[in-house]
């Protein structure tokens, strides 16, 4: 597994954690910041979640956005929370890295969905980060 899937995988843990349990993200992020201090074999991962977890959090309305006009008739809070999760992730990096190919950012989401989420999951998320990855050409 890449070091960015793992830092994916920590921020996705993150992202989830924050939604799931009602807490603002910057109180986990600040959480997972000490204890990522704490175990430095780990930190190649940590940079990138942490990048990761700041953008969505520094730009969640604008991500929130994307997502809804792309989720074709999902509201963002009845969609299941790791899908929700993995789409601000993903709409993160296409929106806000060029350093990931969309392409790349997708699949990953996909891929994550397909492991843990539900059986659509994987689908859906294909079809609403294809949507927003295309809104930017």
């Amino acid at each position: 597994m890449s070091a960015r899937t793992k830092a994916r995988k920590r921020a996705l843990d993150i992202l989830f954690g924050a939604d799931v349990r009602g807490i603002p993200i910057a109180d986990l992020l600040a959480d997972e910041s000490v204890r990522a201090a704490s175990q430095p074999q780990r930190e190649s991962s940590w940079l990138y979640a942490r990048e990761i977890v700041a953008g969505v959090q520094e730009h969640l309305d604008e991500i929130d956005a994307a997502i809804v006009e792309h989720a074709q008739g999902w509201k963002l809070d009845r969609m299941p929370a790791l899908d929700r999760a993995l789409a601000r992730l993903a709409t993160w990096e296409i929106l806000f890295n060029p350093e990931v190919p969309n392409p790349v950012a997708i699949s990953e989401a996909v891929e994550a969905a397909t492991i843990m989420s539900t059986d659509d999951s994987a689908g859906f998320l294909n079809g609403l980060l294809g949507g927003v990855a295309r809104s930017q050409e």
